[in-house]
């Protein structure tokens, strides 16, 4: 009676013991599970933050640029019409013709509307890039961008600059057309005022779009290296 209890004692000790071992490879199995559930799921979520910043970037940075160059093309437009204005104010002035002033200030209209459509343009690249700032932390793409930040603000000065040009331009040959040569004394003191200040901010502008053509801006390695 005793050999056969002790017998059943063992077998039950070693039934407990299979038990254990067996529900602390399940409790393991689980935890491990677990563990592997947690970092996929950090994982994923690591991914789906890095996919959200790349794609914010280069959204914000394209529209940024569609911008930019839009205004930098109307620009160019706005120059040759303000070239071609004080082309003809210069002719009227030396041999009047009204054919002259009128030319002039077509021309000079035409110029104040292509500046102000290119102040707008760079008007609206500019938060674009300053947005694209904030979904990136690498040097040398917050560096350039500001780069892309500061050429904008200049492209404003520079179009607001030659857009009170040629409205100066413009209301001096209206009065020269009417005699009114003091009015026209006035204007183009303004107008060479206004000038002599797009001079120095031009040398800006200039400096800005040299860093930003010789920047090598996109890397295939977007991590750093």
């Amino acid at each position: 009676m005793t050999r056969e209890f002790t017998r059943n004692m063992f077998i039950m000790l070693i039934a407990i013991l299979v038990g254990v071992v067996i529900i602390t490879f399940f409790i393991a199995d689980i935890m491990r599970q677990s563990q592997i559930d947690t970092l996929n799921i950090e994982h994923k979520t690591q991914i789906q933050t890095i996919t959200y910043k790349n794609e914010n970037f280069t959204d914000h940075f394209f529209q940024g640029i569609v911008q930019m160059d839009s205004a930098r093309e109307v620009r160019e437009i706005g120059n040759y019409h303000f070239d071609f204005g004080l082309f003809w104010y210069s002719n009227a002035y030396n041999n009047f013709s009204e054919k002259y002033i009128t030319n002039c200030i077509d021309n000079c209209t035409l110029a104040m509307t292509n500046y102000l459509k290119s102040y707008e343009s760079f008007n609206l690249s500019k938060p674009y890039f300053e947005n694209a700032q904030l979904f990136t932390n690498q040097s040398k793409y917050l560096e350039v961008l500001g780069y892309y930040v500061r050429f904008a603000q200049s492209g404003k000065n520079i179009t607001l600059l030659r857009h009170t040009a040629s409205k100066y331009l413009k209301h001096a040959a209206e009065n020269l057309s009417n005699g009114n040569l003091d009015n026209v004394s006035l204007l183009m003191d303004l107008f060479n005022e206004t000038e002599e200040a797009y001079g120095d901010e031009v040398g800006s502008y200039n400096d800005y779009r040299g860093q930003i053509d010789e920047y090598w801006f996109f890397d295939e390695i977007r991590e750093p290296h």
